[in-house]
C-alpha cells in the first residue's frame, strides 16, 4: 500500500501568500489607526509610508508568487516597481527598495539556477541602468555616474553571493558523494572478503575429501565414506552460511550489513579438526593469556589463520603446518608457518586470499607480512594491535 506524505496545509501554500497576508495585516493595521485618512494610501505626500507602501506591497507580493517558477519575471517586476517609484511616484525611498528585491532575486537565481538563468537576471538590471544612464544624458537631466556605478557594484556582488553558495553547496554535494562511493567500496570489499575467506575455505576443504574419497573408493570403502560425509557437513555449513549473508543483505538499505557470521578464535580447534579431515595436520600453539577480544580483532585472527591454512590445503604440497597465536598487552600475533617443499602458488602480491589479509590487518593499524621462508614453506605473520581500552580491562 503505498501511502502519500503530504505536508501540513500551511507548508503548501506559496510564499507569496504569506507576504499578500503580512501586507494585508499591515493595511488593516494603518486602517483601524488612521481611518480617516485612508486617501494617504493612495496618494503620495512626501510620506514614504502611504503610496509607496503599497507599490512596495504589490511588488514584494508578485516577486514571492514569480520566485520560483518565474525567477526572471520576478526580477523584472521589481525593477518596473523601481521605475515606476522614481518616475511616476518621484519617490527615491521606494526605488532603491525595489532594487534591492530585485538585487535579492538576483543572489536567488544565481544559489539555486542554471548559469544561463543567473546571468541572465543580472543582464537585466546592467541593462536597465545603462539605458536610463544613456537617456538621462540624452535628455540633459543631471546623472550621478558614480550612483549607478554603485547599483551595478550591488548587482554584481549580489550575484557573487549567490554564486559561492551554489558553490559551495555544489562542493559539499561532491564531498557527501565522494564520502558516499567510499563506503560503498568499503562494504563491498568487506563482503568480499567475508565472502572468500568463508566459501573458499570450505570448499578447499571439499575438494580435497572428493579427491581422497575418489582415490580410495575401490580400496578402502570406509574412507570413502567418511570423505562423503565430511563433504556433506561442510557443504551445509557452506550453505547456511551463505543464506545467513544474503539475509543480512536484504534486511535494509542504508545500514552496514552484519553479515551474522562472526568466528573468533575460540573456534580455531574446530578448524584444526576440519583441516585433519582434509589431511592437514595443524599444530596450534597459544601464548600468553587467551582472553576476550574486541570483536574486529578476533575476527580478523580467525579470518587469516582460516585463510592461511587454506592455503596450506591448497597449494603447499605438505601435510604439516604450524600456527601461533600470542596475546600480548597490546597487540595479538598470529603466525602461520608450513614446511610445505616447492614455491607456495600464493605468492606475495597476488591473488584474493592474502590480498584479503592483507586489507583486514590494514584496516586494524596492524604489521602484516607472506612470503617464503629461507629454510623452506612458507609463512604468513600478523600482528594486531589491540585498543588501548580493551587492553587496559586485562592489562597487568
Amino acid at each position: 500500500m503505498i501511502t502519500d506524505h503530504r505536508p501540513p496545509l500551511l507548508r503548501r501554500l506559496p510564499a507569496g501568500v504569506w507576504v499578500a497576508v503580512f501586507w494585508t495585516a499591515v493595511v488593516v493595521f494603518r486602517f483601524f489607526t488612521r481611518a480617516d485618512e485612508l486617501r494617504h494610501l493612495f496618494e503620495y505626500q512626501g510620506n514614504p509610508e502611504d503610496m509607496p507602501l503599497v507599490v512596495t506591497a504589490v511588488v514584494t507580493t508578485l516577486v514571492a508568487f514569480l520566485l520560483v517558477r518565474l525567477p526572471l519575471a520576478a526580477v523584472a517586476v521589481a525593477l518596473a516597481g523601481g521605475i515606476f517609484s522614481l518616475g511616476m511616484l518621484r519617490a527615491p525611498e521606494t526605488g532603491p527598495v525595489q532594487f534591492l528585491i530585485a538585487n535579492a532575486v538576483i543572489g536567488y537565481c544565481a544559489a539555486t539556477r542554471s548559469r544561463l538563468v543567473s546571468l541572465s537576471a543580472v543582464a537585466l538590471p546592467l541593462t536597465m541602468l545603462a539605458w536610463l544612464y544613456v537617456w538621462g544624458t540624452v535628455n540633459g537631466y543631471a546623472v550621478n555616474p558614480y550612483a549607478y556605478a554603485g547599483l551595478a557594484a550591488t548587482v554584481l556582488i549580489a550575484w557573487l553571493v549567490g554564486n559561492t553558495i551554489r558553490q559551495g553547496r555544489a562542493h559539499a554535494e561532491a564531498l557527501r558523494g565522494r564520502a558516499t562511493e567510499q563506503a560503498v567500496t568499503a562494504e563491498r570489499l568487506r563482503i568480499a572478503r567475508e565472502l572468500h575467506d568463508m566459501v573458499a575455505h570450505n570448499i578447499g576443504i571439499i575438494a580435497i575429501q572428493a579427491g581422497m574419497g575418489s582415490r580410495v573408493m575401490d580400496t578402502q570403502p570406509a574412507e570413502t565414506r567418511t570423505a562423503l560425509e565430511a563433504i556433506e557437513a561442510t557443504s551445509r555449513e557452506t550453505l547456511a552460511g551463505l543464506r545467513r549473508m544474503l539475509g543480512a543483505l536484504r534486511q535494509g538499505e542504508g545500514e552496514q550489513a552484519p553479515l551474522e557470521v562472526t568466528p573468533g578464535l575460540v573456534e580455531l580447534d574446530r578448524l584444526v579438526e576440519k583441516a585433519a579431515g582434509a589431511g592437514v595436520r595443524v599444530a596450534l600453539t597459544r601464548r600468553g593469556e587467551a582472553r576476550t577480544l574486541p570483536p574486529e580483532v578476533d575476527l580478523a585472527a580467525y579470518r587469516i589463520v582460516q585463510e592461511a591454512v587454506t592455503n596450506v590445503v591448497k597449494h603447499s604440497g605438505t601435510r604439516d603446518c604450524h600456527v601461533t597465536v600470542g596475546y600480548g598487552p597490546r597487540e595479538l600475533d598470529v603466525t602461520v608457518v608450513d614446511l610445505g617443499a616447492g614455491v607456495s602458488s600464493a605468492t606475495p602480491g597476488t591473488g584474493y586470499g592474502l590480498a584479503g589479509m592483507r586489507e583486514r590487518v590494514a584496516l586494524l593499524n596492524g604489521g602484516f607480512s607472506a612470503g617464503p621462508r629461507p629454510e623452506g614453506g612458507f609463512r604468513v605473520a600478523a600482528r594486531l594491535p589491540i585498543p588501548e581500552d580493551a587492553a587496559l580491562e586485562v592489562g597487568p
